[in-house]
Protein backbone atom coordinates (compact mmCIF):
# COMPACT_ATOMS: atom_id res chain seq x y z
CA UNK A 1 0.00 0.00 0.00
CA UNK A 2 1.58 3.73 -0.80
CA UNK A 3 0.09 6.60 -0.17
CA UNK A 4 0.82 9.41 -2.88
CA UNK A 5 0.46 12.82 -1.33
CA UNK A 6 -1.96 14.60 -4.33
CA UNK A 7 -2.25 17.61 -2.76
CA UNK A 8 -0.37 20.40 -4.87
CA UNK A 9 0.99 23.93 -4.67
CA UNK A 10 -0.91 27.05 -6.24
CA UNK A 11 1.83 26.69 -8.89
CA UNK A 12 1.11 22.70 -9.25
CA UNK A 13 4.00 21.48 -7.20
CA UNK A 14 3.61 18.32 -5.05
CA UNK A 15 3.64 19.26 -1.30
CA UNK A 16 6.26 16.35 -1.21
CA UNK A 17 8.44 17.99 -3.06
CA UNK A 18 8.24 21.32 -1.51
CA UNK A 19 9.07 19.54 1.63
CA UNK A 20 11.50 17.45 0.89
CA UNK A 21 13.46 20.82 -0.99
CA UNK A 22 12.63 23.26 2.03
CA UNK A 23 12.92 20.82 5.04
CA UNK A 24 16.75 20.25 5.06
CA UNK A 25 17.07 24.11 4.47
CA UNK A 26 14.84 25.05 7.21
CA UNK A 27 16.89 22.38 8.92
CA UNK A 28 20.16 24.07 8.09
CA UNK A 29 18.88 27.31 9.29
CA UNK A 30 17.62 25.92 12.25
CA UNK A 31 21.17 24.57 13.49
CA UNK A 32 22.95 27.63 12.53
CA UNK A 33 21.00 29.59 14.60
CA UNK A 34 21.13 27.20 17.65
CA UNK A 35 25.08 27.15 16.79
CA UNK A 36 24.80 31.33 16.77
CA UNK A 37 22.95 31.18 20.16
CA UNK A 38 25.18 29.18 22.04
CA UNK A 39 28.49 30.83 20.95
CA UNK A 40 27.15 34.13 22.24
CA UNK A 41 25.13 32.74 25.17
CA UNK A 42 28.93 31.14 25.78
CA UNK A 43 30.65 34.72 25.29
CA UNK A 44 28.32 36.51 27.29
CA UNK A 45 28.88 34.02 29.80
CA UNK A 46 32.97 34.54 29.81
CA UNK A 47 32.83 38.39 30.07
CA UNK A 48 30.31 37.99 32.98
CA UNK A 49 32.75 35.57 34.49
CA UNK A 50 35.78 38.35 33.63
CA UNK A 51 34.03 41.04 35.44
CA UNK A 52 33.14 38.97 38.31
CA UNK A 53 36.59 37.82 38.23
CA UNK A 54 38.08 41.29 37.90
CA UNK A 55 36.22 42.21 41.13
CA UNK A 56 36.64 39.92 43.21
CA UNK A 57 40.53 40.38 42.36
CA UNK A 58 40.50 43.74 43.53
CA UNK A 59 38.41 42.75 46.79
CA UNK A 60 41.29 40.36 47.83
CA UNK A 61 43.55 43.19 47.22
CA UNK A 62 41.72 45.95 50.03
CA UNK A 63 41.24 42.82 52.44
CA UNK A 64 45.08 41.87 52.42
CA UNK A 65 46.15 45.39 52.42
CA UNK A 66 43.04 45.79 55.35
CA UNK A 67 44.96 42.45 56.96
CA UNK A 68 48.71 43.90 56.19
CA UNK A 69 47.29 47.03 58.33
CA UNK A 70 45.75 45.08 61.53
CA UNK A 71 48.76 42.95 61.86
CA UNK A 72 50.78 46.50 62.24
CA UNK A 73 48.06 47.53 64.73
CA UNK A 74 48.26 44.62 66.46
CA UNK A 75 52.11 44.63 66.52
CA UNK A 76 52.20 48.26 67.90
CA UNK A 77 49.74 47.39 70.95
CA UNK A 78 51.75 43.95 72.22
CA UNK A 79 54.79 46.22 72.04
CA UNK A 80 56.56 46.75 75.12
CA UNK A 81 57.17 50.02 76.01
CA UNK A 82 53.31 50.94 74.97
CA UNK A 83 52.76 48.32 77.90
CA UNK A 84 54.79 49.60 80.00
CA UNK A 85 53.51 53.22 79.95
CA UNK A 86 50.34 51.82 80.37
CA UNK A 87 51.06 49.81 83.23
CA UNK A 88 52.79 53.08 84.88
CA UNK A 89 50.45 55.60 83.86
CA UNK A 90 47.19 54.38 83.96
CA UNK A 91 47.55 51.49 86.44
CA UNK A 92 49.74 52.85 88.56
CA UNK A 93 52.40 50.06 88.42
CA UNK A 94 56.29 49.90 89.11
CA UNK A 95 58.79 47.28 89.05
CA UNK A 96 58.89 45.51 92.30
CA UNK A 97 61.79 46.28 94.71
CA UNK A 98 65.16 44.02 94.48
CA UNK A 99 64.32 41.76 97.68
CA UNK A 100 60.77 41.36 96.94
CA UNK A 101 61.68 39.09 94.52
CA UNK A 102 62.36 35.36 94.84
CA UNK A 103 63.58 33.28 92.70
CA UNK A 104 62.74 29.46 93.06
CA UNK A 105 63.86 26.63 91.27
CA UNK A 106 62.48 23.89 89.61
Amino acid sequence: MTVVLEAKHRAGTPLAVIFGEILPAAIAVGLLALVGIVHVTSRVMVVKMGYELSRLDTQTTELLRENDALKLELATLKSPSRLEVIARTKLGLAPPPAGAVIHVKD
